[in-house]
């Protein structure tokens, strides 16, 4: 089945994660997915006050930072308070509905926990994408069938050319380079990141990362995320 996917990263050095999650669909069923998410989209609108336009960042809204509404609702309002927290963890569990509901999209991820700090872990991280991309290329080119990648960011990330250009081009069934986007201006980006922010939520198991520790297991998969 030739595939779309759309990828973004996650964890951090800190805490010694490397994570990568995505969204995927066929070129056939985008333009259905798509217009699910921008019902969605309509109704966080309409219920939530959060622009349609309105960039979906989850460690932002989900952590309470991200001032996502204009019209903030009442019902998030206790004593005179604004309770961004858990506004925005309700927002994100509509978002997670839609992708677990939507026939069209389907969802994975990836992790390494790891020991490297600095240039260290960005070349472990690099090696975990170019071992995740080798794999979708083997899994086309068995299929007979190809694959286009797209990622967050503005493509000043040299790694992610460097992986998809070691790929024996008389095997390749992953084409072109990554095309890279905005996650502002992405939809399918802000979904991928809330797939990869929910994989580093199970994965990094702090007491204050409580709230999302399922739901990658509750929305995305019945398994977690796999370790390469």
């Amino acid at each position: 089945m030739t595939r779309l996917i759309y990828v973004d990263d996650s964890g951090d050095p800190k805490f010694g994660w490397i994570v990568y999650g995505w969204v995927e669909c066929t070129p056939a069923g985008w333009r259905m997915a798509l217009r699910e998410w921008l019902e969605l989209r309509k109704r966080l609108w309409r219920d939530y006050g959060i622009p349609p336009g309105q960039e979906l960042h989850t460690t932002h809204y989900a952590q309470g930072r991200g001032r996502i509404s204009k019209h903030f609702p009442e019902r998030y309002i206790h004593d005179g308070v604004d309770h961004w927290k858990d506004f925005g963890r309700d927002v994100a569990a509509e978002c997670l509905e839609v992708l677990k509901n939507c026939p069209d999209i389907r969802c994975g991820a990836v992790a390494r926990k790891t020991s490297a700090t600095g240039s260290e872990y960005e070349e472990e991280k690099a090696g975990v994408y170019t071992k995740l991309l080798n794999r979708w290329n083997d899994e086309h080119a068995r299929d007979g069938t190809f694959v286009f990648v797209s990622m967050d960011g503005d493509g000043s990330a040299q790694k992610y050319f460097k992986a998809h250009r070691s790929l024996p081009l008389d095997t390749r069934h992953v084409i072109e380079d990554p095309m890279f986007h905005d996650s502002k201006r992405s939809q399918w980006t802000q979904m991928a990141d809330l797939v990869a922010y929910s994989a580093y939520m199970h994965l990094d198991r702090h007491v204050r990362n409580k709230f999302a520790w399922d739901w990658y297991v509750d929305f995305i998969s019945d398994t977690p995320p796999e370790l390469i």
